[in-house]
């Protein structure tokens, strides 16, 4: 077998490993694989080979992650539509009472909600954190 079919394959099998996962895993090896590919063309040693694999991707590793990562998660930091509503006012629009749930207008949706304590139509509830389709809120200080 041509050793840049050997190459292919392994930049293939690296490219599934990356999209499988969520984390960056190889898409440094996936680079240095494209660049011993390429060596492979002019020359024939296999360890030569390997060893410019290995060397760039642990190089391009250790240089380059902490970047990505840094860019990977100044994207994932975006908040969304229900995270606007977190520490917002709310109304109490049918009671609830101690851990049980009642219902809470807020920004004119109405949403299930849930407190530690027991609440009254019309009180304003600060919204502490969202629990699948609840709310869980706080009776609002004056």
């Amino acid at each position: 077998m041509e050793l840049w079919v050997l190459w292919l394959i392994i930049i293939f099998i690296l490219i599934v490993a990356e999209v499988s996962t969520v984390n960056l895993v190889s898409v440094w090896f996936i680079a240095s694989g494209l660049v011993s590919l390429i060596l492979s063309f002019f020359i024939d040693n296999f360890f030569i080979q390997f060893a410019v694999f290995v060397l760039l991707g642990i190089l391009l590793l250790l240089t380059t992650r902490k970047f990505l990562m840094k860019l990977m998660k100044a994207r994932d930091d975006t908040k969304t539509n229900l995270d606007r509503i977190l520490d917002s006012v709310a109304v109490v629009t049918e009671p609830i009472l101690k851990n049980e749930v009642g219902e809470v207008k807020v920004e004119g949706k109405r949403w299930s909600a849930i407190s530690k304590e027991e609440l009254e139509i019309g009180d304003e509830v600060i919204i502490e954190k969202i629990d699948g389709v609840k709310l869980i809120v706080r009776k609002k200080e004056k």
